[in-house]
């Protein structure tokens, strides 16, 4: 495919505002994960908790879109000029060929738990809680839409993990089938009592901050984070952009649907996401300098992914899980990790995976424990959910 432009990006996440807060806690070994203190009932796990989302208000104009979900998103979106960018744009194309593409697993499910935890004598949300707007899996698109004034295609992907990287296969296929001029790609999700508890009832959260890949690791900390980039037609006249050139080179989905929340034993699904992705950007597995793995620190999860690229790329390429930082932040995690290798790319700096201690017999000489300088031109980041569904995407420095 033809590569597709990175006109700018940025994230908001338990480790900071902002992409020089991001690469900061990285070089650092600066982690954002501690101890659960957002559930009302008690429940000992680690999260990666956003500060100040509680006491955070949306501008008055948009007051209506109110929840914990849609704050971060806007919080995020004035982070790295992303929203003067978008603004910018707006100004020069017209609205309707500006799309919005964004992921998220639980939307705005935080306020509707609040409602619920406030019903009235008849069973009813009290007044002040009967919010459209808010009440719907489409809340977060449909409030950056109407904040950024993007009125060309809009889509909520809710695939679980994979959310967040799907979005960013939709835009570029927007771009490349010439729907779209520019595409607000990202994702957004934040904590709720659903997200926590339902974990815990899988027996899938650790009471420990999370050890990807580590052969004693006993399940996930769960995060909350919003990352954005903006997307355009690298034929797009006056769209700007500063630093390094950056690409989309490639991406890949499938869904093996082997089970509702295990991964197929053999990494079926995953494999064809990797591979479709690297076909799509002409580029062979030892082409590959640097793996965001998922790494979500659950026992199945890790060993299926750490056998497959062990399988799949050369001993010289790395691959590290940076959720040891963030936390699992579920369909904002194909998102934050995008803009995490993007974040590689620019400052030649691979993560390494945090927590992880003695890593697991299935891993090979790829997975990189501490963080280190080295040159990279192209990452890989992989998001893979439950049901199956799997998203890879591949960038590049420069055009491939």
């Amino acid at each position: 495919m033809q590569p597709v432009r990175i006109l700018t990006h940025t994230a908001s996440s338990c480790i900071g505002q902002g992409l020089a807060a991001h690469y900061r806690a990285l070089r650092e070994g600066r982690s954002g994960l501690r101890a659960n203190d957002y559930t009302r009932a008690p429940l000992a796990t680690f999260i990666g908790r956003v500060d100040g989302l509680e006491q955070a208000a949306l501008p008055a104009t948009w007051e209506a879109w109110d929840c914990r979900n849609n704050r971060l998103a806007w919080l995020a979106l004035q982070q790295d000029g992303l929203f003067d960018a978008a603004r910018a744009l707006c100004a020069r194309v017209p609205a309707h060929r500006l799309g919005v593409a964004l992921g998220t697993s639980t939307a705005s499910i935080a306020e509707t738990e609040a409602a619920y935890l406030a019903l009235d004598g008849r069973g009813l949300f009290p007044a002040e809680a009967r919010n459209r707007k808010v009440h719907h899996p489409h809340s977060l698109a449909a409030f950056v839409q109407e904040a950024t004034g993007w009125y060309g295609p809009v889509l909520t992907v809710s695939t679980a993990c994979s959310s967040g990287a799907k979005a960013w296969a939709a835009a570029a296929r927007w771009l490349q089938q010439g729907l779209c001029d520019a595409v607000l790609v990202g994702g957004c999700d934040t904590l709720c009592g659903s997200t926590l508890h339902g974990f815990a009832s899988l027996e899938l959260t650790s009471a420990q901050p999370c050890r990807p890949f580590d052969r004693g690791r006993d399940g996930i900390s769960i995060g909350e984070a919003a990352a954005f980039a903006i997307l355009v037609r690298d034929d797009l006249d006056g769209a700007g952009g500063s630093g390094t050139p950056l690409y989309l080179a490639g991406y890949g989905e499938s869904s093996d649907a082997h089970h509702m929340s295990a991964p197929h034993p053999h990494g079926k699904g995953a494999r064809l996401a990797i591979t479709a992705a690297l076909r799509r950007a002409g580029l062979a597995p030892a082409d590959i300098d640097y793996i965001n793995l998922h790494g979500t620190a659950t026992r199945l999860n890790d060993q299926v992914e750490a056998a497959l690229v062990a399988d799949m790329f050369p001993a010289g390429t790395r691959a590290s899980s940076t959720k040891g930082w963030t936390g699992h932040t579920l369909g904002a995690a194909g998102a934050l990790e995008a803009t995490l290798s993007l974040l590689a790319l620019e400052h030649g700096f691979m993560p390494g995976t945090r927590n992880c201690r003695e890593p697991d017999p299935a891993c090979g000489p790829q997975l990189l424990l501490e963080g280190g300088e080295r040159a990279i031109r192209t990452a890989l980041s992989s998001s893979f959910g439950f049901g199956g569904s799997n998203a890879s995407l591949v960038f590049c420095r420069g055009a491939t």
